[in-house]
């Protein structure tokens, strides 16, 4: 072999290995996971979960950079413009997709992500404070009835979750109520608790300590059944609104453009986690399905939530924040 040859292999070899290296070093520095709403709600929670099992198995360092504001926009913005090497992530949740739709952030909310995992799927529950006079979402509805408009209800922001559910459920009750937006699910709570609020529509993880606590008080599920760990709260097609139902959702994204090798390590390493008996009776206290499954298969759970909230928000007449 010649030297030109010998120099032009070792060359080629020398640009292969450290991309093979980088990939397979991964994560060779602390990672960056945004959560774009305040410490306490459900999105915080379960990014905390997922952070420190990723640590505990596979010896990841995670910082949880809590980003609130905008109805999330404000993390997710700042998450999104981050360099796509995999140490910058984002956690978001079904109010990702209504908030692309009413406060039409200023990135494209499906092109500008690279989906990596859904964690977990829930329905909402609808939780009163403990100083309410109603018993029962026929009460509620009638309080409400007589009194348009004037009835407070929480969310974590317009154009999350909690806000488009509560004004699906409104549409179809029959009734107007006076919409209070926070920076987060646990400063609604806090305020529920207080009695500055009268209700909010939120997932279980967030109001079932709360629920057994006697802080707050269930009335409703939108779920198909009853609940194992609230098994007499109601659903809301038992207590005559049929129709209904609303899932939260929360899950791993990236800005476009990360590698595939890092996409595919998180997805199988968070799927594991996700499958593990650990997990799953963690979640089950909380009425909470891992989720999992591919990057592709999360990216459609977008999209579709995307064009139901799409309808909501058309017939609710909601406005950008």
């Amino acid at each position: 072999m010649n030297i030109t040859r010998r120099l032009v292999l070792a060359s080629g070899a020398a640009l292969c290995v450290p991309a093979f290296a980088q990939s397979a070093a991964y994560p060779a520095k602390p990672v960056r996971m945004v959560v774009p709403f305040a410490p306490g709600g459900g999105s915080d929670t379960m990014a905390r979960l997922i952070a420190q099992k990723l640590n505990e198995r596979y010896g990841y360092t995670i910082l949880i950079d809590n980003k609130p504001g905008a109805g999330g926009n404000l993390g997710a913005e700042a998450a999104l413009r981050e360099p796509a090497e995999g140490y910058t992530l984002l956690v978001i949740s079904g109010s990702y997709a209504g908030n692309a739709i009413v406060n039409k952030p200023s990135f494209d909310s499906l092109a500008a992500i690279q989906p990596i995992v859904q964690f977990t799927r829930e329905p909402v529950v609808l939780a009163v404070g403990p100083s309410a006079t109603f018993k029962s979402l026929a009460e509620l509805i009638a309080k409400a009835k007589q009194e348009p408009g004037v009835m407070a209800y929480g969310s974590s922001g317009v154009g999350g979750l909690a806000h488009l559910s509560t004004e699906y459920f409104a549409s179809v009750a029959g009734i107007k109520l006076n919409h209070v937006p926070y920076k987060g699910t646990s400063a609604s709570l806090i305020d529920l608790a207080g009695g500055q609020i009268q209700f909010i529509l939120v997932g279980t993880s967030a109001v079932a300590a709360l629920a057994k606590s006697g802080k707050v008080r269930a009335l409703a599920v939108a779920a198909p059944a009853r609940l194992p760990s609230m098994p007499n709260v109601p659903t809301f097609a038992e207590q005559g609104i049929s129709g209904f139902q609303a899932d939260l959702w929360h899950g791993l994204v990236a800005p476009k453009g990360v590698p595939a090798q890092v996409v595919s390590k998180l997805n199988t390493e968070v799927n594991a986690i996700l499958r593990s008996p650990e997990m799953a009776t963690r979640l089950a206290a909380d009425d909470v399905a891992a989720a999992g499954g591919t990057p592709q298969q999360f990216g459609e759970v977008i999209r579709s939530d995307m064009e139901r909230w799409k309808m909501i928000v058309q017939k609710a007449d909601i406005k950008p924040s």
